[in-house]
């Protein structure tokens, strides 16, 4: 086996990008937990970049570092152009998106409908790493639609990795063009992670990462022996205290030594300092952190208090406090001006 490349240490394990959900203050967040896994950003459209607002899209802090920008597109010279406003701004990689199936991002012809087009994606990262010097990947499924054949992936890996990309993060599921929906995408195609293994086996000298119904750190640990790296996507979102142990069990480094409580008070510290600088509603922020809890007695009375719209005019320290202690301020307020009768309903 070859001597693994920086790119493939940094995917160990890893955060999938996740629209709506890994955005730069998911990722702070997730950095309290764990330095060293490489983070995602949401996907990013080449024409948000080309006629939109570039720093709203491409801000972040430098701890969010290590940081990957995730691309959807498939013209060869916009991917060029977004690829070094990328690199610009700092980012430690640039994946191009070839695994969503929504309708949206198949009327833009780019994410897993590019799998059909191999030579095409060849092309769009032939163009990004002659943009830039940082790694250029690719992030895709094993197959499309009802196409169930391991030569298919293979091929498409061959193809692509001619044109200079070393590393592919294979989510180990068809995309269903037709039929179903993201959500059902995630869940309903059979999951075949011996396709990646065998991917592996057969590319040697790539950077193979696996992607797709990976929920525990035992899992992670299985794969890892098969393949370079592990990413989860909705479980490290869900179950946020997975990324605490990662530093120590995969990385080989000093393990992240904060608790929950000192990880809440640092993310309320956050959200002062992005409603000072930025103007950002705390429960933009705190949507992110919901899982911290998970498993602990009163978890779920905490989520519920730091998850209430009507607390949103508070000051979060407060809203700790209330969501330590499991108390609901307002409805109690509201409650003790209903009649007696009403009260004891």
């Amino acid at each position: 086996m070859p001597t693994p490349s920086v790119c493939a240490t940094h995917h160990t394990v890893c955060v999938a990008p996740m629209l709506d959900l890994t955005d730069r203050h998911c990722r702070h967040f997730h950095r309290l937990l764990t330095k060293r896994a490489l983070l995602y950003t949401e996907m990013v459209t080449t024409g948000a970049l080309l006629h939109g607002d570039v720093p709203r899209h491409l801000r972040h802090d430098e701890d969010e570092a290590p940081v990957a920008l995730q691309l959807g597109g498939s013209d060869p010279a916009e991917l060029a152009q977004c690829a070094r406003l990328g690199e610009q701004w700092g980012y430690t990689e640039i994946n191009l998106n070839c695994g969503c199936p929504s309708e949206r991002v198949q009327r833009g012809a780019f994410g897993a409908s590019l799998m059909q087009a191999p030579h095409r994606v060849a092309e769009c990262v032939a163009a990004m790493c002659d943009a830039v010097s940082v790694p250029v990947t690719v992030k895709h499924r094993i197959g499309i639609d009802k196409i169930e054949s391991y030569d298919f992936v293979r091929d498409f890996v061959g193809t692509v990795h001619e044109a200079g990309c070393h590393t592919f993060i294979v989510h180990a599921r068809n995309a269903w063009l037709q039929g179903l929906c993201p959500a059902q995408n995630r869940s309903i195609p059979p999951l075949r992670p011996q396709w990646v293994y065998q991917l592996k086996r057969e590319f040697p000298q790539l950077c193979i990462v696996l992607n797709g119904g990976v929920t525990t750190n035992e899992e992670v640990r299985m794969h890892l022996d098969p393949v370079d790296g592990v990413m989860l996507g909705r479980a490290a979102y869900r179950y946020p205290w997975l990324l605490h142990e990662w530093d120590g069990a995969f990385f080989g480094t000093q393990p992240r030594t904060l608790d929950r409580d000192a990880i809440e008070r640092q993310m309320v510290e956050y959200m002062h300092r992005q409603a000072r600088e930025n103007g950002t509603p705390w429960p933009s922020i705190a949507r992110h952190m919901l899982g911290l809890r998970h498993g602990l007695p009163a978890a779920r009375r905490w989520r519920q208090v730091w998850g209430d719209a009507s607390l949103r005019q508070e000051a979060p320290e407060r809203v700790m406090e209330w969501a330590r202690i499991g108390v609901l301020p307002v409805r109690q307020t509201a409650l003790a001006k209903m009649p007696p009768a009403a009260q004891q309903l």
